[in-house]
This record gives C-alpha cells, structure tokens and sequence, in this order.
C-alpha cells in the first residue's frame, strides 16, 4: 500500500507546487539570513526547503529575494529530508506587499 501524506487537519486551502526564491530570517540559534526556495505556496503559507533544523511554533521573516514581499510567520511543522536539509511549513501572520497567491477571502 502507498504511503500518502495524512495531515491531522484538512488543509484550508489548496497549496501550488511552485519555487520561489527566498530568504528566512530569524532563526533562534544560527543567526543571518538564509537563502533558498518555496517547494509550494498558498495565499498564507509555504513550504520551504532549509539546511536548518526549525522549532515548531517558532517565529521567522520569510521575504521574496525580489523584495516585493514580507511576512512575520510562524513554523508549523519541520520534517527532514532524504539527505540533507528540512522541509519547512511556514504561516504567515502579518504580510507586506504582494504574495504570489492571491487570498480569495
């Protein structure tokens, strides 16, 4: 049998595969800025790829490496990848400027 992705909650909105350069900012114990890419967007979150081991719950900045967006966010969950690295869900919580998904609320 297939493994799938099961989440505890359904998901409010439906995430776009789509990569999107990058930069979080903010982490607890390795300051600076690290650049990287979405994996996947949605009008208020992404999932991002990170060499760095996030908390859950824990506050970030993600931006658009263009500068034209910027969001406090929060961790919602961080799950390791093959290999190297981290996949990252990220919420945003107080946007500035134009995401690449429009909320449709």
């Amino acid at each position: 049998m297939p493994l799938r992705n099961i989440h505890p909650f359904p998901r409010r909105e439906n995430r776009i595969p789509m990569e999107i350069p990058v930069v979080l900012d903010g982490h607890r114990h390795l300051p600076g800025m690290e650049a990287t890419f979405t994996e996947n967007v949605s009008a208020k979150g992404a999932r991002v790829v990170s060499v760095r081991r996030w908390e859950k719950g824990a506050p970030l900045v993600l931006a658009s490496r263009t500068g034209e967006f910027r969001s406090e966010a929060r961790v919602a969950y961080c799950h390791p990848l093959r290999g190297d690295g981290y996949a990252v869900g990220v919420e945003f919580l107080e946007t500035k400027g134009r995401w690449v998904v429009e909320s449709t609320n």
